[in-house]
């Protein structure tokens, strides 16, 4: 096989990131301008993520079951019309509160299956075309934080245009193109159906199988759980509360995404270039060190715009290479008839606290303000990022399958 799907791949990702960047920034400024609340405005970030991890949770077996180049099509096209709904409900019938949670739900519920399907697609890719995992992990996640470097400027200066609504029709057009690069340029046999074992729900168990037996998937998605609900509470809801408060620009904050994706573009290439001269869990300590908490007391100490921003690029660095770091160490772990539904299984956990940081960031930000939000969150973080250097489990980072008990388990899940 060419490099030519993994180009193609490496594009959709790239496009499909700068989509949902708009929609990220659009629909929550909407709500806290519309609202004034941020209680609402985390609420309806927290319904999209609720579908997502109802999708990642209930949603690998069906990719698996119909292929994962049907799936990311497929998921992409229907997340277009979900997306169209709300500008067309908006300027026909007007859109209520509870509409749009239940639209930003089922956005969710259409990404889900199309972000774990490109997952598994750049592993059998990259194995096809004889190209380090971790390199092609790279330069997708690459790909994925220049998206979002272009996204998130292209949205706050749209925004300040025309509005935060028709800004959602970039998000459609790039879900749109990012499902055409997949159809022409990934042949059919890179995402093909998988045979089924006996069921939905067995091939259900059978993914959560491999997660429940592999302590460093659980280490991974433990931590992960925290640490993405924090980072989903900043930028859907302390994000646009800082722009608001502190900047009072929309285009500052399409700035702060911008500078985070560039360090992040950065990172990717780094780790592309050089990381496999160390080990994961060294390379994980350090990522999490630069990324982490410091963003929080950077927020919190409200300096300058070009400090901010140098600040942001640095821990954008570190941002940038946790993906290549870590899915790697879950393709080697997993096989590849089974790595859909447990990839989603991974995902779904991981997803399954982001509403509360949703929530939380809300409520704190109502409650104790942003200065107060940010300290709480930054405290959290701190200590989620301890847990690599604390643990031994995380040591078997670089281990190629699970252990059990002293044996590497090279074999499938046990159905008994």
């Amino acid at each position: 096989m060419s490099r030519v799907p993994l180009g193609a791949l490496v594009a959709a990702s790239g496009i499909s990131s700068a989509g949902v960047m708009t929609t990220l920034i659009a629909i929550p400024w909407f709500v806290l301008q519309s609202t004034g609340s941020g209680t609402k405005t985390g609420l309806v970030t927290a319904a999209e993520v609720l579908g997502l991890m109802a999708a990642a949770l209930l949603g690998g077996p069906i990719v698996d079951g119909v292929g994962t180049r049907r799936a990311s099509v497929g998921a992409d096209l229907l997340t277009t019309v979900t997306v169209l709904l709300i500008p067309l409900a908006v300027s026909t019938t007007g859109l209520s509160l509870p509409g749009l949670i239940a639209l930003s739900f089922v956005m969710g519920v259409s990404r889900g299956p199309a972000d774990t399907a490109k997952q598994v697609l750049l592993a059998g890719i990259a194995e096809a075309g004889g190209i380090r995992t971790s390199r092609a992990a790279s330069a997708v996640e690459a790909a994925m934080r220049t998206g979002r470097m272009v996204g998130g400027p292209a949205a706050g200066a749209l925004i300040a245009l025309i509005g935060p609504i028709p800004v959602l029709f970039v998000d459609a057009g790039a879900l749109l193109l990012s499902a055409a690069l997949v159809f022409a340029l990934i042949p059919a046999v890179a995402g093909p159906p998988r045979p089924t074992s006996g069921g939905y729900l067995k091939e259900l168990r059978e993914g959560l199988g491999y997660v429940k037996r592999d302590k460093v998937l659980r280490a991974l998605v433990g931590m992960l759980m925290l640490t993405n609900s924090l980072d989903f509470g900043l930028v859907g809801v302390l994000y646009p509360a800082y722009g608001d408060q502190v900047l009072h620009s929309t285009a500052l904050i399409g700035a702060m995404i911008t500078a985070v994706a560039t360090g992040g573009l950065l990172g990717s290439a780094l780790y592309g270039w050089m990381g496999h001269r160390f080990s994961r869990r060294s390379a994980l300590l350090a990522a999490v060190a630069l990324e982490g908490a410091p963003r929080f007391a950077l927020l919190a100490l409200e300096p300058s715009p070009v400090v901010l921003l140098a600040g942001l690029v640095v821990a954008g660095i570190g941002a940038g290479a946790l993906n290549p770091i870590v899915l790697p160490a879950v393709y080697e772990r997993v096989p590849e008839a089974v790595r859909g539904r447990v990839l989603s299984l991974l995902v779904g956990g991981v997803l399954a606290a982001m509403p509360v940081g949703s929530m939380a960031a809300g409520l704190l930000l109502d409650g104790v303000g942003l200065v107060g939000a940010l300290a709480v969150f930054g405290g959290m973080y701190l200590i989620a990022t301890t847990f690599p250097a604390i643990f031994p489990v995380w040591r078997r980072l670089d281990d190629p399958a699970p252990i059990e008990g002293d044996r590497l388990v090279s074999q499938g899940p046990r159905t008994d």
